[in-house]
């Protein structure tokens, strides 16, 4: 029996009833479409860095995706990389440094597969895969088609996708990403690494010293896998920033006058998650029982001696929410998929 919790960043979840691995594509969508005729309870299994796993495991069928190449085309002045899902994503984004695709630098550093980039939408320090993925294939659940679906069609938003509205429709089989054929980094577009950098915001600077720069922030946030520093026992960031539309936003303002934010289009903003859970009274290290907020990184929420469980990293993630929104009115999103839980 699989203690699914072995595959998890945070190290938490009960077993799977029934747990395999799928190393090609075509043998992934076999298993799917198999357990689909069968109406069996399906999880797809990546990186595990972003994911909330019950105690009482997953009473289906877990399918472990450990497919792998990656194909490059080049197409003017970009290249074309077909990523498999089951593939590393920091390997992938040393190499686009190290071969000159720039577009992703900023993005180092993250746990987890290919695969599971286009359904969070993951982003860190300005950049978005969104910004750069061509192409993801998939397998369409519904329709028991393996389907290639353009950039415009994945309903992208801020960690967000059509893939994670409806988590039970697609797989992903691989990403393609369109890469700009050079070894300046995009645009430096987050506040905080640009004075890392030290350039003024819209700067490029080469893209393997925007990966060091990106590496050493987090590494500093306990944000880069080390199994030597407890605080990365998690699941990254557990709370989206919340983006608030005009009156919420004026709501807030009352609450806290010029509090931080970043302006959005239509009049909303963007407010900072580590703000608002600081400033309700979660400091950096706030512990409840085994579990804790990261020491390096209030957005974190840890199982730092791996001796607790997920209905106690719950009961954290409540209390947390709860307090900001009793301070200031907002109520945070997790951005973990959560496995046979939720957070009401």
């Amino acid at each position: 029996m699989e203690m699914l919790g072995a595959y998890t960043t945070l190290g938490l979840g009960g077993p799977a009833r029934e747990f395999v691995e799928a190393r090609t594509a075509e043998q992934l969508v076999s298993l799917v479409a198999d357990a689909d005729r069968k109406a069996i309870p399906t999880l797809i299994l990546g990186g595990g860095s972003n994911l909330v796993v019950a105690d009482e495991g997953f009473d289906g069928l877990v399918i472990r995706v450990a497919t792998r190449g990656v194909m490059i085309k080049r197409d003017g002045a970009q290249a074309l990389v077909t990523v498999q899902a089951g593939e590393d994503w920091d390997p992938l984004v040393a190499r686009a440094v190290e071969e000159g695709w720039s577009g992703i630098e900023c993005l180092s550093g993250i746990p987890g597969l290919v695969g599971s980039t286009p359904i969070q939408n993951v982003g860190a320090y300005g950049q978005d895969v969104s910004e750069t993925i061509r192409c993801v294939r998939a397998y369409d659940r519904r329709t028991r088609q393996v389907v290639d679906l353009e950039a415009r069609q994945c309903g992208f938003s801020y960690r967000d996708s059509a893939f994670k509205r409806d988590l039970s429709r697609h797989v992903v089989l691989a990403v393609t990403y369109a890469l700009d054929l050079s070894e300046m980094s995009g645009t430096v577009a987050y506040k905080e690494l640009a004075g890392r950098l030290g350039v003024e915001l819209g700067e490029s600077v080469p893209a393997q010293r925007a990966r060091e720069a990106v590496l050493e922030l987090r590494r500093g946030k306990g944000m880069v896998l080390d199994p030597s520093d407890p605080d990365t026992r998690s699941a990254g960031s557990f709370f989206t920033n919340p983006v608030l539309q005009p009156e919420a936003a004026a709501e807030l303002e009352a609450r806290a006058p010029g509090h931080p934010r970043w302006e959005m289009p239509g009049g909303a903003i963007k407010v900072p998650a580590a703000w608002l859970i600081e400033q309700a009274g979660f400091p950096k290290g706030y512990q409840r029982g085994p579990v804790r907020i990261s020491s390096k990184h209030t957005l974190a929420l840890t199982n730092p001696d791996g001796a607790g469980t997920t209905a106690d990293l719950l009961a954290l993630a409540r209390e947390v929410r709860d307090g900001v929104r009793e301070k200031f009115g907002v109520t945070l999103v997790n951005e973990p998929v959560l496995v046979g839980i939720d957070l009401p």
